[in-house]
């Protein structure tokens, strides 16, 4: 069964899951609203995108996940930032509520992105009105988070603990708009756990001796740490455990054009073959084998 909000979001595996293990994907909508009104070229703007990461991820359905994934752009109304997490200064008119921006914001990559990637320039030639962006924190951020939340909730008042899994892809390298060096490779793998606040340590030990065991480098939480989804949910001390996967998107597609390359399927095969590891590491977890 799948629950789906036309233009805000899927889960899929609510009808089959099994174990407390919840997947979401924030950034692979391609639903773009008609009252974006942005000013760029939207070939451009697709670069803000996870393309394609909700499917690559579909075998943790099959291995009796839930998986959550978003349909609008995340340059949109990013569902990964904090609903204040945006600059006054970048909107026309009083907001209704406090705002708090963070260093996203002075990037352009805040609640509702300001610059386009990836050189960074404008994305609007004017400033959002405080009705446009409380109208997509309302229509779309909110009830993207408040389902993962339901989610998460529901699988820890069943099994009393609860593993989440936060799905990312990243660029080759690093762009203008990175808190990294211009230029800066990345690695295949980034994991993101808060420095350890976030989950367990041997949850995060167990995706990334899996990923260096197929041959993969892997670098945990340098540049990603985790935002707001991870912040807001992981809680090891209260058995909910968030962590965040970033992908390289030399992987499994062409930066250019969005399309899947000849990696997609090894790609999706190993995330599938993950997902079946982690299914057995919750079932362990949850049999007392390991804290």
């Amino acid at each position: 069964m799948t629950h789906h909000i036309p233009g805000v979001l899927s889960v899929e595996g609510l009808d089959t899951q099994r174990l407390p293990l919840v997947l979401d994907s924030p950034h692979s909508g391609t639903d773009y609203p008609t009252d974006f009104n942005h000013a760029v070229d939207p070939v451009g703007l697709r670069h803000a995108e996870d393309t394609h990461v909700h499917d690559l991820w579909r075998g943790a359905v099959e291995a009796g996940a839930v998986l959550l994934h978003a349909h609008f752009p995340r340059s949109y109304v990013d569902a990964n930032r904090a609903a204040d997490d945006m600059d006054p200064d970048q909107i026309e008119g009083a907001y209704p509520l406090p705002l708090n921006p963070t260093i996203k914001s002075t990037l352009g990559i805040g609640l509702c992105w300001t610059r386009e990637p990836p050189a960074g320039g404008p994305l609007y030639d004017r400033r959002l009105t405080a009705e446009e962006v409380h109208a997509r924190v309302t229509r779309y951020h909110q009830p993207y988070q408040t389902r993962l939340r339901a989610l998460l909730d529901e699988s820890r008042g069943r099994w009393g603990k609860v593993w989440h899994v936060n799905c990312h892809s990243m660029q080759e390298v690093a762009s203008a708009m990175s808190t990294q060096e211009r230029g800066t490779p990345r690695p295949d793998f980034v994991l993101g756990d808060r420095d350890g606040t976030a989950c367990a340590p041997c949850f995060t030990a167990a995706v990334a001796d899996f990923l260096r065991a197929r041959g993969h480098s892997v670098a945990i939480n340098d540049p990603y740490k985790g935002m707001e989804l991870i912040c807001a949910n992981g809680a090891p001390l209260q058995g909910r455990h968030s962590m965040q996967i970033e992908v390289n998107r030399k992987l499994y597609m062409d930066e250019s054009t969005r399309e899947p390359n000849a990696g997609y399927a090894d790609l999706k095969a190993t995330f599938t073959d993950l997902s079946r590891h982690l299914a057995r590491f919750v079932e362990a977890a949850l049999e007392g084998q390991m804290t």
